[in-house]
C-alpha cells in the first residue's frame, strides 16, 4: 500500500457515496497517478475507469460490514506496524515520514493507517467469501486455453530458472572476536557509569542507520527486527544495558529507554568483526576446490551442500534458492537482480557458475557458486507444459467474473449517490442505476 493511500488530503468534493463509504474527487487523481507510477507509465487509465475501480472497492467494503466479516485488531495492527517500518526504511526515520506527509505525530499516522488497512482487510475477506467455493475443472481450463488460442491471445511466459548454491563464509579469527567482545564490555561499563549511549553508538556502531537515529529504534513483537534483537528488547528493564549478544548481523549492545504499551524504545550498538585478507583468500580457494571436486565427480553437488555450505536457509534443502517475492523455487530470468542475472544468464541446465565474492546485509563476507538446476526459456503458453499456470489464469478469470456478477447484483440494492460531474461517465456496471441497462 503506497503512502499516497493514507496521506492527508483536503476534502475537495465527494464524488460518490456507496452505503456509508465515500469516494473523494482527490482519491480519483491520487489512485490514477499511483497506478501510472507503479506501471512506469505503461498503464494509462481514465478518471472514469479509476472511479469505477474505487466504487467497486467501496462496494466490497460496505457489504463486508453487512455480511458481518470479522477483522481483528491484531491483524490490522500487524499491517500498520509493517507499513510504518516500510516507510521508515524509505525515509530514514519515523519523524521524516510524519513531516513529509503532514501528520501531527506517530499516533496520528497510525490512526490513518489503521483506517486504510481495516478497509483493505475487509475488501480482501469479502472477496474470499464471494469466491471461496470457486474452482475450475480440467475441461474449463482446456476451454479457457483454446479460447485464448483462437483469438491469438495466448500469453508469453518469461524464461524461468531454478538455482541452488553453496556458500562458504569467511570467518573472523578468534582474536578478532575477542577484541569485539572486549570493546562492547568496555562500552557497557562506560554507559552504566553515565556516558551517553547515543554518542557511543555514533562513534562505534556499524549499523548504517546510526547517523540518522543514533541507534534508537521502536520495537514491537510484530516488528521485522531479527529474533535476537526483539527478545533482548523485551527482556531488559528500563535503563538496563545488556550484555554483548550475537546475531547474524554481528555483536550487539542494547539499552532499553522506555516502555509504551506493547512497544519498547531501545538503542543498540552493532559491531561487525573484520575478516583479514588471508582468510578471504583461504575461503576462495576452498570454494574453488569444491567446484573442482564436483566437476571431477568426486562428490555430487547435493553432497557438497550438506558437507560444506554455511548458508542456513539452503543447507538442508540441497542448496535450493527460494524466490523471496513469490516463495517459490523459480525465478523470472528477466526480473532478477541484475548482479545475479549477470552470473547465471548464460548457464545451461546442470552448469556451475564461477566462484564469486559476496557480502550480505549484515556485513558477513563469503564466497559462493551456483548451479543451474533447471531452465525454461521464454515461450508461448502450452497447455501441457504450462498447465498449472494456465489453470491459475483460468481460476483468476473465473473469480473476477464471479465478483463482477456479485457487484452487478449488489449495486441494485445498495444506496449509491453520485455527483452530477461524474454522471457523464460510461461505466461497465449500472452504478447510475439507469433503467433499461
Amino acid at each position: 500500500m503506497s503512502i499516497a493511500n493514507f496521506a492527508q488530503v483536503k476534502i475537495d468534493g465527494v464524488a460518490v457515496v456507496i452505503g456509508k463509504n465515500i469516494v473523494l474527487d482527490s482519491d480519483i487523481d491520487k489512485f490514477k497517478q499511483e497506478i501510472e507510477v507503479r506501471s512506469e507509465g505503461k498503464i494509462k487509465i481514465s478518471d472514469c475507469e479509476m472511479l469505477e475501480e474505487l466504487m467497486q472497492q467501496k462496494l466490497l467494503a460496505h457489504h463486508a460490514v453487512i455480511d458481518s466479516v470479522t477483522v481483528s485488531d491484531a491483524e490490522i495492527t500487524q499491517r500498520v506496524d509493517r507499513s510504518v517500518q516500510y516507510f521508515t526504511q524509505q525515509y530514514g526515520s519515523v519523524d521524516k515520514v510524519i513531516k513529509a506527509y503532514g501528520f501531527n505525530d506517530l499516533d496520528d499516522l497510525k490512526k490513518e493507517l489503521y483506517t486504510v488497512q481495516k478497509e483493505n482487510v475487509l475488501i480482501e475477506k469479502e472477496q474470499l467469501k464471494i469466491t471461496e467455493k470457486i474452482d475450475v475443472t480440467p475441461e474449463e481450463v482446456r476451454i479457457f486455453y483454446n479460447g485464448l488460442k483462437e483469438k491469438g491471445e495466448l500469453p508469453e511466459f518469461s524464461a524461468e530458472i531454478e538455482l541452488a548454491q553453496i556458500v562458504i563464509n569467511a570467518k573472523p579469527t578468534d582474536e578478532e572476536l575477542e577484541r569485539i567482545l572486549n570493546k562492547l564490555n568496555e562500552l557497557k561499563k562506560e554507559i552504566e557509569e553515565g556516558a551517553p549511549f547515543k554518542m557511543k553508538a555514533i562513534i562505534n556502531s556499524d549499523d548504517p542507520g546510526v547517523t540518522n537515529n543514533g541507534g534508537r529504534y521502536e520495537v514491537t513483537k510484530e516488528s521485522q527486527f531479527i529474533k535476537e534483537f526483539k527478545e533482548m528488547a523485551f527482556s531488559l528493564d528500563v535503563g538496563q544495558v545488556s550484555k554483548p549478544f550475537k546475531s547474524d548481523y554481528g555483536y550487539h549492545l542494547m539499552q532499553l529507554h522506555e516502555v509504551r504499551g506493547n512497544m519498547r524504545i531501545a538503542s543498540h550498538i552493532l559491531m561487525q568483526p573484520d575478516v583479514p585478507n588471508s582468510k578471504l583468500v583461504e575461503t576462495r580457494e576452498k570454494a574453488e576446490q569444491i567446484v573442482e571436486d564436483i566437476k571431477s565427480g568426486k562428490i555430487t553437488f547435493e553432497e557438497a551442500v550438506k558437507k560444506y555450505s554455511d548458508d542456513k536457509e539452503t543447507k538442508n534443502n540441497a542448496g535450493l534458492i527460494i524466490n523471496p517475492y513469490t516463495g517459490e523455487a523459480t525465478f523470472d530470468l528477466t526480473g532478477m537482480d541484475p548482479a545475479l542475472y549477470a552470473r547465471v544468464a548464460e548457464l545451461k541446465k546442470g552448469e556451475l557458475s564461477d566462484v564469486f565474492f559476496d557480502q550480505n546485509r549484515s556485513g558477513e563476507k563469503m564466497y559462493k557458486f551456483i548451479i543451474m538446476r533447471d531452465r525454461t526459456n521464454t515461450h508461448t503458453a502450452d497447455l501441457v507444459n504450462d498447465y498449472v499456470k494456465v489453470q491459475e489464469l483460468a481460476l483468476t478469470k473465473k473469480k473476477e467474473e464471479t465478483i463482477d456478477k456479485w457487484a452487478k447484483e449488489k449495486i441494485m440494492d445498495t444506496y449509491i449517490k453520485m455527483a452530477d460531474t461524474h454522471r457523464k461517465c460510461t461505466f461497465n456496471k449500472n452504478w447510475k442505476k439507469e433503467t433499461g441497462k
